[in-house]
C-alpha cells in the first residue's frame, strides 16, 4: 500500500509529493539534514516540572500569538511540561479565543493541565515495563485490525490552504469533496466529486493534474508502516493525556531514513522530477483500555540537503465508526502540512480533511459510479467553508432549536 501527498506551490505552480515507496526504490543522494525549522513538534520531550506557568506569563505569551503564530507550539509544550498555576475563567477563555483564533489544541492542552493539577496521580506515567506491554499489545492490535479491515466507502471534505513564508497565516483557496473506496485486495481508490461545491466534470480527477495538496493513504498505511518490524521504529513513553474522554499514554517514536518507506518528491507539469527518502519522527496517543492508537503525528526528518521540500508533517485523529454493524477504528480528521523553498521563495500548504459517511462498499460497485447522492447530507458543521473564511480546527456545535 502507498501513502502519498501532492502539493502545488501557488506562486511557481510547481508540484511536490511525499509518498511511502514500495520496495525496490532507486538509490538517492546521500547528503541529508534533519528537519528542524518548521517542525510542528518539539525535539524529544523532557518532562521537567519546573515552576508552573503563572497567569501573567500565560497572558503575555498569548498576546504574542497574533504576530507570531509559530510560537503556539512552544506555548503548548510549556503548558504540558510545567503545568499551570491559574484557573481558566470565562474572561480568560474569551481572551484565548481572540488571541489564538479559538485554537482547539491550545484549549485542549489547558483543559488537560487543569485535570493534571486537580488529579496528579492520573497524569503519572506507568512503569517502563507496563508501558512496553501496552505498546506491544497496541502493535498486535493495529496490525491485526488492518488484516481484518472490511471493504468500505467514505467521503472526504477537504479545505486546502496556503501561507507565504513561514507565517502559518493560512488562506483557504478551495474546498474539495472526494469519494474514497477501500478494498483489501486493491487498496484505496479516489474520485473527485466537487470543487468549491461545483460538481466535477469528466476532465477533472483527483490526481497531480488537479494541482494543490493531494493526500492518500491516511486510512491503514500510516499506522501499519509504523508498527511493521522492518521500520525498526524506536518508541518511548513520554507523557499522558486525555483524548476525547479516553485516558492515553503518549509515545514518541522515530524511524531512521535507512528503514523508512516515506519519500519526498518534487515535480512540475504533473510529472515527478526529483525524489528522496526521508526518515520521520512523531507521537502516538494510545488508549490504555482498548490498546489502539487514537492520534498519530509525524514530521519528516533527514531531508536531503537542498531538496525543494524542507518540511512535511501530518496529524491523523482516529475514532470508532460502524461498518456492516461492526466497530472499526478509522480516521475522523487529518491535517497535512508541507513547506517548500523554490527560487528563494518559501511557501506553506495545509490540507484539513474531514472523513464522513463510512459504510460498507459492495463488491459489485465501482468508484466511478459513486456520486454525492451515495452519501448522507453533510451536517451543518461539516459543510465546506468558503475559501475566504479562515479555517478553524473544530467548528462550534450547531444549537438545536
Amino acid at each position: 500500500m502507498k501513502y502519498s501527498v501532492f502539493v502545488i506551490i501557488p506562486r511557481s505552480l510547481r508540484i511536490a509529493t511525499i509518498s511511502l515507496l514500495i520496495p525496490g526504490a532507486a538509490a538517492f543522494v546521500p547528503a541529508i539534514q534533519a528537519q528542524t525549522d518548521n517542525s510542528p513538534f518539539p525535539q524529544t520531550t523532557q518532562l521537567q516540572p519546573g515552576a508552573p506557568l503563572t497567569n501573567e506569563e500565560f497572558v503575555r505569551l498569548l498576546y504574542q500569538l497574533p504576530a507570531h503564530p509559530t510560537e503556539k507550539g512552544k506555548l503548548i509544550e510549556d503548558i504540558r511540561r510545567r503545568g499551570i498555576a491559574f484557573s481558566i475563567t470565562p474572561g480568560l477563555r474569551s481572551l484565548i479565543a481572540t488571541k489564538s483564533g479559538n485554537d482547539a489544541s491550545l484549549i485542549h492542552t489547558l483543559e488537560e493541565a487543569v485535570r493534571r493539577r486537580d488529579n496528579p496521580t492520573v497524569a503519572t506515567l506507568p512503569p517502563a515495563a507496563e508501558a512496553a506491554e501496552l505498546l506491544e499489545r497496541t502493535r498486535k492490535a493495529t496490525l491485526g485490525a488492518a488484516e481484518k479491515m472490511p471493504d468500505y466507502l467514505v467521503k472526504q471534505n477537504i479545505t486546502r490552504s496556503h501561507a507565504f513564508g513561514q507565517s502559518k497565516n493560512w488562506a483557504p483557496y478551495d474546498h474539495l469533496s472526494i469519494a474514497v473506496s477501500y478494498r483489501q485486495t486493491a487498496g484505496e481508490d479516489y474520485k473527485l466529486l466537487s470543487v468549491n461545491g461545483i460538481p466535477a466534470n469528466e476532465d477533472q480527477s483527483y490526481s497531480m493534474k488537479l494541482g494543490g495538496t493531494i493526500s492518500t493513504g491516511e486510512y491503514v498505511t500510516a499506522l501499519t508502516e509504523l508498527f511493521k518490524p522492518e521500520s525498526q521504529a524506536q518508541f518511548e513513553a513520554v507523557d499522558t493525556d486525555t483524548l476525547r474522554g479516553h485516558r492515553t499514554i503518549i509515545y514518541e517514536y522515530s524511524v531512521k531514513r535507512e528503514n523508512s518507506r516515506q519519500s519526498l518528491g518534487w515535480g512540475e507539469g504533473g510529472s515527478m522530477k526529483q525524489e528522496t527518502i526521508a526518515g520521520y519522527r512523531g507521537r502516538i496517543w494510545v488508549d490504555r483500555e482498548t490498546n489502539r492508537v487514537l492520534r498519530l503525528e509525524d514530521v519528516s526528518t533527514e531531508i536531503e540537503s537542498g531538496f525543494p521540500i524542507t518540511a512535511a508533517s501530518k496529524t491523523i485523529d482516529y475514532d470508532w465508526v460502524t461498518i456492516a454493524e461492526q466497530p472499526h477504528l478509522l480516521p475522523s480528521r487529518a491535517v497535512i502540512e508541507l513547506t517548500a523553498r523554490d527560487r528563494g521563495q518559501i511557501d506553506q500548504t495545509r490540507n484539513e480533511i474531514l472523513f464522513r459517511g463510512y459504510r460498507k462498499f459492495g463488491t459489485e460497485v465501482k468508484i466511478i459510479d459513486i456520486d454525492d447522492k451515495d452519501f448522507p447530507p453533510d451536517a451543518p458543521e461539516d459543510e465546506p467553508r468558503k475559501p475566504e473564511t479562515p479555517p478553524v480546527l473544530k467548528p462550534p456545535p450547531v444549537k438545536k432549536p
